[in-house]
């Protein structure tokens, strides 16, 4: 089983410090993975663009390392350059993050995406709600309720992408989303469930 830092606290202090030094240095920037010593939150985390190197240096999942890069990406600068530190600090060491990726976009779907009241569109964010319910709870997807749930997920897509073409305050609206989306992502990341072994090998 993959738990964050593999269980040791001597990772999680390399990496971030590392993250700290380039927030010091002023070398977390938006739009480029990582060159000449400056980066996103994944390229000033794993001096690369691997999402994947999540997993092999980190023990965090590559689900989570997207939606660092992506909430990143989205917030403000001067909020978005605290957000790495942030994002490694709030996971405990030896912690189960199996869930918190399916546990984040399930909170997306059913409380945070915008225009969730429009008729137009309830019904298909229901069906890719209700999708995620048994990976909640570590149990396989119902194949046949994905399906429906990809095609309505398309038909949101477009219902969303005409909304916010007319929103006038579109920009400020999506600037607070992204706030809220790396709040809910710190909060669940940061109670995640450690279990006993890794807990003891942590201590």
């Amino acid at each position: 089983m993959l738990i964050a830092y593999h269980g040791e606290e001597s990772i999680k202090t390399k990496y971030l410090n590392r993250v700290l030094a380039h927030l010091a240095a002023d070398e977390i920037i938006h739009g480029t993975y990582w060159e000449r010593g400056k980066g996103c939150a994944v390229g000033c985390t794993v001096h690369s663009s691997s999402h994947g190197a999540f997993e092999t240096e980190l023990g965090i999942p590559i689900m989570l390392a997207r939606l660092e890069d992506r909430i990143f990406e989205g917030l403000r600068n001067g909020v978005s350059k605290e957000f790495p530190a942030r994002f490694l600090t709030c996971i405990p060491v030896g912690a189960d993050l199996s869930r918190v990726g399916w546990q984040f976009l399930h909170w997306l779907l059913t409380e945070e995406l915008v225009k969730r009241d429009d008729p137009r569109i309830a019904n298909q964010v229901k069906a890719c709600a209700d999708v995620l319910v048994p990976l909640l709870k570590g149990e396989p997807v119902d194949q046949k309720a994905a399906l429906v749930a990809r095609d309505a997920a398309r038909k949101a897509a477009r219902e969303i992408r005409a909304a916010a073409a007319a929103a006038a305050a579109f920009s400020s609206a999506r600037s607070k989303a992204f706030e809220r989306m790396a709040d809910k992502l710190i909060e669940l990341m940061s109670q995640a469930p450690v279990p006993e072994r890794a807990a003891r090998a942590a201590a």
